[in-house]
């Protein structure tokens, strides 16, 4: 029998340069969840180009989120511009501390260290870009072999395609078997379920 469960809003935060399949991978699982809602959030509510070029309308700004559940933020060229804006660190901040999870895929967990959500935390990133994420928060135990990783409500994944196996697992965590195999299996997506495994960290250096 699955858990007994409750309904989830999950807030996607969208910026410019922003990579598509850190949001829509998850989105993509997270959708086949019943008891889970998703909004896209903006600096305004206007279109948000990505990386590569897709445009997104947000929902609402980011300001105006009262009570979030669950925060996802994503990674891309453009987290290399946010790091410096400090009234969007704030706001993440600040939210992100009461938030009841928080969820990076890829280069998202700059923006967290940037923030200071990560310290005194575990916490992963974009191998390739693994040097430049850990250089933002010494206080931060980077792990560089990790495909994701769970540190009490801070969720941080590796590159790209690696939020889709964070996200699976935490689709586990807070529903349950039964939802993590159906969202699982209807987009026929085999995840990796051991958080260890990470070729990449070879593949770039870090081990």
């Amino acid at each position: 029998m699955g858990k007994l469960v409750e309904e989830r809003h999950v807030s996607v935060i969208l910026f410019e340069g922003f990579e598509v399949l850190d949001v829509f991978g998850p989105v993509e699982l997270l959708s086949q969840v019943p008891d889970i809602r998703i909004s896209f959030l903006g600096k305004e509510k206007e279109p948000v180009q990505s990386a590569q070029g897709v445009r997104v309308l947000t929902d609402l700004p980011y300001t105006n989120l009262e009570n979030p559940d669950i925060l996802l933020i994503p990674g891309g060229a453009g987290t290399r511009t946010l790091v410096q804006d400090t009234t969007f660190l704030s706001w993440l901040k600040e939210t992100g501390q009461r938030a009841e999870k928080v969820a990076s895929v890829c280069t998202g967990s700059a923006l967290l260290a940037a923030a200071g959500l990560l310290k005194g935390r575990r916490a992963t990133s974009n191998k390739r870009a693994f040097g430049w994420v850990s250089s933002l928060d010494d206080d931060v135990e980077w792990q560089s072999q990790a495909r994701w990783v769970e540190d009490g409500k801070i969720w941080t994944s590796s590159g790209v395609a690696a939020g889709l196996d964070m996200t699976a697992s935490l689709i586990q965590h807070l529903f349950g078997a039964e939802a993590f195999a159906e969202a699982t299996t209807l987009a026929e997506y085999q995840p990796q379920t051991d958080s260890t495994v990470d070729p990449f960290a070879h593949i770039h250096g870090l081990i």
